[in-house]
C-alpha cells in the first residue's frame, strides 16, 4: 500500500514538473524603435529600475513643476513607440506592454496619459 502511494506521489510530481514546462512563457523580444539614440540608463538598470525613475520624475512634476528632466515619460515614448502603431501599448508586440504583459504587471501610466498624440488607450490589454 505505501508502495503504491509513493508511486502515485511520484507520477503527479513528474506530471506537474511536466506541466510547468509545457506551460512555460518565452521571454519577450523587445524592439528599440530607434536605435543609435542614447538612453537614459543602460538596458538592465532600466530593467529594474524605470518604474523607480518615472515616480521620482512624477514627484519632481507633479510637486515641484520641474519638467524636460532627463527621464520622462514622454521621452521613453518617444524613443520606444512602435513605428508601425505609434504606441508603446495596444498589443502585446509594443514595447511596453510587451513586458508588462509578459511580467503580468498592470500598466497603469495610462490612466492619466495617453502613450502618443491621438492614440486612445482605452482598451488595451494590461
Amino acid at each position: 500500500m505505501l508502495r503504491a502511494v509513493a508511486h502515485v506521489v511520484a507520477l503527479l510530481l513528474a506530471l506537474m514538473a511536466f506541466a510547468a514546462r509545457a506551460g512555460e512563457v518565452p521571454k519577450p523580444s523587445v524592439t528599440i524603435e530607434s536605435p543609435g539614440t542614447q538612453c537614459v540608463a543602460p538596458a538592465e538598470e532600466m530593467r529594474r529600475n524605470h518604474m523607480e525613475m518615472l515616480k521620482h520624475q512624477r514627484k519632481l512634476t507633479l510637486r515641484e513643476g520641474v519638467r524636460g528632466s532627463k527621464v520622462s515619460l514622454n521621452g521613453c515614448i518617444e524613443c520606444h513607440a512602435s513605428k508601425k502603431t505609434g504606441s508603446v501599448i495596444g498589443s502585446n508586440d509594443n514595447f511596453c506592454q510587451t513586458c508588462h504583459a509578459y511580467a503580468a504587471v498592470k500598466l497603469d501610466c495610462w490612466d492619466c496619459h495617453q502613450p502618443k498624440a491621438g492614440y486612445k488607450a482605452t482598451g488595451a490589454t494590461q
